[in-house]
Formats: structure tokens, sequence, C-alpha cells
């Protein structure tokens, strides 16, 4: 069997590593037309920062493990072709701003078309809107081809950090495909793949339908659990409750679990907000417009939640941070991934930087060349943002030095393990602390002499 997936990034690249890892007998080929993509994959110093990926990638390039730019010759050696091609939210036209951005996809259904010499089996790996798969196999069927196509829907439920465990242990496997018998084969052969390491049990097989809609409702209700937590710790703060006391409370509950009800500065990534805005634009397309304001309040509390915490800077330091050097540890949208997208830290810092701050930022994994691009609006060769300025800092002690105030916007262990004496004696007095993760001992830094500030905490807060 040989395997190829269009598309070597943030999904695609660590599913094939993991695969070509559990099934060593099977051939298989992530390939991309970003060659400079595809020549990291292929060095020391991978794309993508994952805990346990490049370990895995080292064991196996080479071997059963190719990264290529060669797409057609993919396509045409494969059996299987999983897509794994971005799709975000459209920009521009009909669905501005909500809608999914499906034209890599029907570009990618396209090249498949045109390059395949045989049968193959189709597998949407990325994130769709519900019945994608019908324009994928309209536009295969209509090829000028007699080559026979199966469509599966085979989505991802990957958290970035702890992907990699994610692959080798996950909660379920799910595979969608057409009620007939070529659809259903089709279904089992690639649920044999995975049962090469993960038990029958967690595979789970639907109809095409459900298995698009799934990943997409996975998501709203992960994000949904976080916006509601942190529309709490408002109202803590505004009690003296505290959100952590009150998240272990509900926790405990069998019925509602511990899990995302972490109260922070708010959620990122590519997936949840892209994918409740994409939920929110097919309850709009089918009539059900209470449904689409349900899920449209998710992200409108998320943005909230960034907001009111930069509000929160700017309020304690005396109603103005111009001209401030406010130290900025975590660029990341969440530890143990490089990955900025939608990361609550751009949206912190640009409303810092309208504010007229010069920023000082350290995060230990995301390359100074991304951080300036995912700010560089008005950004000029001097590094000056208007009249504020970014500075990328080599640690966290050189970020905070002379500064007057630090914002935690990404949980990195290391922040916790600081010096945070150290840290003091070397800023501005009044210090202060904003701590956006809950990360911190804010009681110990308070003995230090640090203003501290957490997200839904007892006074002082936010």
């Amino acid at each position: 069997m040989k395997i190829c997936c269009i598309g070597a990034g943030y999904v695609g690249g660590p599913t094939m590593a993991v695969i070509a890892h559990k099934c060593p007998h099977i051939k298989v080929t992530a390939v991309d037309i970003d060659a400079e993509r595809i020549a990291a994959w292929n060095s020391d110093n991978l794309p993508i920062f994952e805990p346990g990926l490049k370990e895995i990638v080292e064991q196996v390039r080479g071997k059963n493990l190719f990264y290529s730019t060669d797409v057609d010759s993919g396509i045409r050696e494969a059996d299987i072709i999983f897509v794994s091609v971005p799709t975000p939210t459209k920009t521009y036209g009909i669905g501005n701003g909500r809608a999914a951005d499906l034209k890599y996809v029907e570009r990618c259904a396209r090249h498949i078309a045109k390059a395949a010499q045989s049968d193959k089996i189709i597998v949407e790996k990325s994130t769709v809107p519900v019945r994608t798969a019908d324009v994928i196999k309209r536009i295969l069927d209509e090829s000028d081809t007699s080559v026979n196509f199966q469509v599966l829907s085979n989505p991802e439920f990957l958290a970035e950090g702890t992907g990699i465990h994610d692959l080798e242990n996950p909660d379920r496997v799910l595979i969608g495909g057409e009620e007939t018998e070529a659809g259903q084969k089709a279904v089992q052969t690639v649920a044999s793949i995975y049962a090469q390491w993960i038990p029958r049990d967690k595979i789970l097989t639907t109809n095409l339908w459900s298995s698009e809609l799934s990943k997409l409702v996975a998501n709203a209700f992960l994000a949904q659990r976080i916006s509601s937590i942190n529309s709490i710790s408002a109202l803590c703060e505004a009690t003296g409750a505290d959100v952590g006391e009150v998240a272990m409370a509900i926790g405990k509950d069998s019925r509602i679990g511990p899990k995302f009800l972490q109260s922070s500065v708010g959620f990122g990534g590519s997936c949840f907000q892209k994918d409740i805005l994409n939920l929110v634009y097919l309850c709009e397309a089918f009539g059900l417009s209470e449904v689409a304001e349900y899920w449209l309040k998710v992200v409108s509390m998320n943005d909230y939640q960034k907001s009111r915490f930069s509000r929160c800077i700017v309020n304690k330091l005396f109603n103005t941070v111009s001209d401030k050097r406010i130290a900025i540890f975590g660029f990341a949208f969440k530890k143990d991934t490089n990955d900025t997208r939608e990361s609550p830290g751009i949206y912190v810092c640009r409303d810092l930087l309208e504010e007229q701050a010069n920023l000082a930022i350290y995060d230990p994994k995301v390359p100074s060349e991304q951080i300036l691009s995912d700010l560089n609006g008005n950004l000029d060769s001097d590094g000056k943002y208007g009249d504020a300025s970014i500075e990328i800092a080599e640690d966290a002690y050189a970020a905070a030095e002379g500064a007057h105030a630090i914002a935690v916007l990404t949980e990195w262990d290391e922040f916790s393990g600081l010096d945070y004496e150290r840290i003091y004696l070397s800023m501005r007095k009044p210090s202060f602390i904003f701590d956006g993760r809950n990360l911190l001992d804010l009681a110990k830094l308070r003995q230090i002499g640090f203003d501290v500030y957490g997200i839904g905490k007892s006074l002082p807060a936010l």
C-alpha cells in the first residue's frame, strides 16, 4: 500500500510521520507545492515544532516516509490520497469573514483528477463544511478519466502541543463514507491502517455528512467551554470570587468534567474561530438564524476577553502605556507549539502598540520573523510602529529589563520557573505582572513587590 498526503502543514506533516512510524510496510509521501517547507521537512530544522515529532521523523524519513514537491508522482503512485490543504475563512465575496474558502480543496481535487491513472481512495483530512465531499466527488467523477474514486471523510482531532500523543493515543478515529458497498470497502481499508496501533473500538464509522459535521461541532463545543468560563472570570473579578476555585467546583460534577475550564486571555489557533464561523455561516445558509447567533456569541466573548485584558493593562498602568516598555512573555497561541495563528498575543500586542507602548517580546519557539510578520502593520525598517516600537528579546530576563510591566500571554513552563526576584530588581517601579494564563504564583509575586493581576482572581483584579 502507498499513501500520499497533499499538504505538509501542521496536520499533514505530523499525521504522515506517525502513520509511517506505525506502519513500516506502507510507503508514505507528503507532498506540497511549497519548496521551502519541503526542504525544511527534509532537514534537521523541521518547519513545525511539536514534542516528539522530530524523533519520529528522523527514525522513518528516507525509509518509508518521504517529503516531496513532486505532487503528480505522489498522486500517481498512491492507493490512498489524504487531502490536507488549508481551508481558511474567506476574506472576500459571499461569506466574507465566515464561510470556509474551499479554493484549495477544489484545486486539489482537479489536480488529482488530472494526474491519477488508477483507482484511488480520497480522504478529506482538512476541516471542511458539510457536503464538501459532494464537491470533490463531482469534480473527480466528471473529469476526463476512467479512474474510479471513493471519497471519505477522516477529520483530525489533534491539539497542537500534544499532537503526537493525540495521533498515537487518540480518543477516537472517525471515518465517514458513502453507504454503498464500494464506499464501505474504502472505509474499512482506511480503518485497517489505523488499526495497526489503535483499538478497533476507538475507530468510529459514520456516513460522510456526520463525519464532516462532527469536526466543526467538536471544535465549537470546546471553544464554547472556554468562552463560558472566561465570561465567568469577569464576574469573579467583580465579586471577589476565584475563577480557578469555581472551575474546580463545577468540574467535579461528572456531568460537566474539568477539561477546558481553564480561564485565560482567550483561545487561539487555526481551528476554533475558523470552524465556529464556518458553522455560523452554515446555519445562516440553512435559515437557522437563531442557531447562528448562538454560536457567534462564542467568538464575540473570546474577542471581549482579549480586549478586556488589554484594557486592564492600560488602566492599571495609570491609564497610559505610551512610551512604556511592556515585556511580552509568549507569543504562540499555546505552549509546546510555534504556531501563532489567531494567537491572543497578536491581538493584545496590537492593542498595546496602538496605545503607543514599546514591546519587548520573548517566545522560546516562535521565530522573530514570524512575530514581526504577525505585527508588521505600520512597522518601519527601524522596528518602529508609529510612535511605538517592537523588540524581540533573546530571553525573558532581557525582555523584562527596564520594563514597567510583564504580560504573560503563553503558558510556557519556563515562565513559572523564572527568578522573579531578579526580574523585579531589573524593572521600573512600580512593577506590574499581568498573568493572562493564570500560570504564576500570584501571592509569592506580591510578596516580592509586584502589583499582580490574574484573570478571574480575587482582588486586586482585572
